[in-house]
């Protein structure tokens, strides 16, 4: 992930004919050093791609995003952050493009296969350990299938080994620093005082790094833990009845980067589909990104596209010339 959000930036606005500069989120910054590195031994001149890692981070920014010279804005990142940098943006009015939080909601019909469904759903809440904007933060299952999901959920989930990344086997790594670590679990504790029951999981582990186990969670509709972006290996379950409630549950909430739904009625998904506030609906599948297609959201999930012809036109202008003849 931190060499895919800064080359879908620098790629689109190379080619675009714009000078970057790159400010990489703090933890990886030997990522976009690495990325820098590989363009210049590529030809890229000296001064196109700028790499930056100011302390502190804010007044920097704020001193870059009032400099004339800067024409763009493309941040990725949480949506609080995103605010602040819309407001440093407005004062010299500079075009934003931002993809910012999300709670991406994953429906399951009651006529869907549920193996499938399962396999599905461990794509999209699981990859990069749930660590990702795209990742399937509320389950919705439809009760006359609720219960058989929910166990073969729990017994995919439980089959995931834990472990530092480059061990053999581990496929469930550490979060990317304690105190992500210490969210996760923060709202694994809120949601089970809240009534949450844990179907597997739920507990901290005992030793060094940034740990939490894969883990399964059934709730109602309105604990709390649905409110947040978990940004980790935790799915809280949640049943439902009709399709009406499902899309009604599905967009209730501030974000809407990416939903997911599963059926075997085609129709059906496809009006789901359309219903959803979401910039993108994954249907049947697991996982929906492609640097073809436009990447991004609705509400308070971000401004602009990434990918695909979209993408490049957040680092164009267009103009319109008159002549008479």
């Amino acid at each position: 992930f931190p060499a895919a959000m800064a080359t879908r930036k620098i790629g689109p606005a190379l080619a675009a004919g714009c000078t970057v500069i790159l400010k990489p989120a703090g933890e990886t910054p030997l990522t976009a050093m690495a990325i820098v590195d590989v363009l210049e031994r590529a030809g890229v001149p000296a001064g196109v791609v700028n790499l930056i890692l100011p302390s502190p981070v804010g007044p920097m920014i704020s001193k870059m995003l009032h400099d004339p010279r800067v024409k763009n804005l493309s941040f990725t990142g949480s949506t609080e952050v995103g605010r602040i940098l819309l407001r440093e943006a407005s004062d010299c009015v500079i075009q934003c493009s931002m993809e910012l939080g999300g709670n991406a909601p994953f429906i399951v019909f009651e006529d869907s296969d549920v193996t499938s469904a399962v396999q599905a759903v461990m794509a999209a809440k699981m990859r990069n350990g749930g660590a990702a904007c795209t990742a399937a933060n509320r389950i919705y299952v439809q009760r006359p299938i609720a219960e058989k999901f929910t166990a073969e959920f729990t017994k995919a989930m439980s089959a995931l080994v834990m472990g530092p990344g480059m061990s053999t086997g581990v496929n469930l790594g550490a979060s990317v620093s304690l105190k992500e670590r210490n969210k996760i679990a923060e709202l694994v504790d809120t949601a089970v005082k809240g009534g949450a029951k844990v179907s597997i999981g739920g507990k901290t582990p005992e030793g060094p790094g940034a740990f939490y186990p894969a883990t399964v969670l059934t709730c109602e509709k309105n604990n709390e833990i649905l409110k947040h972006e978990i940004f980790g290996p935790v799915a809280p379950v949640v049943v439902f009845d009709t399709d009406d409630e499902a899309i009604a549950l599905a967009n209730d909430t501030e974000y809407g980067l990416i939903s997911y739904v599963f059926s075997g009625d085609l129709q059906r998904a496809i009006r789901t589909a359309e219903a959803l506030e979401a910039g993108m609906v994954a249907i049947n599948r697991g996982v929906i990104s492609d640097p073809a297609a436009p990447f991004g959201g609705v509400k308070q999930s971000g401004l602009g596209r990434e990918g695909g012809f979209d993408g490049i036109h957040e680092f164009l202008e267009t103009k319109y010339i008159g002549l008479e003849i």
